[in-house]
């Protein structure tokens, strides 16, 4: 399982989680096809939760957590990061 960056995060792009990612697994996917939002390489993150601890508008959330109405960024954050891989 991995943490999941949700909608709050879109235009925002704060960079706070990354800051304090100890495995550097969060970027933005600049990309016509995906919301203007920082990502988490769910191959990468080891379930630590620092980035949910930082994060000023309450976008990160852990896979199994995700509210209901946020459920396409579970998918949404594995097609992205996954393409820039």
């Amino acid at each position: 399982m991995a943490y999941v960056i949700c909608e709050p995060c879109v235009g925002v792009k704060d960079g706070r989680c990354a800051d304090v990612c100890p495995m550097t697994c969060i970027f933005p996917r600049p990309s016509p096809d995906y919301p203007d939002m920082l990502y988490i390489y769910p191959d990468d993150c080891i379930d630590c939760g620092l980035c949910q601890a930082e994060c000023p508008v309450d976008a990160i959330f852990h896979e199994d957590d995700v509210p209901d109405e946020w459920s396409r960024f579970v998918v949404l954050n594995r097609e992205a990061t996954a393409l820039a891989a």
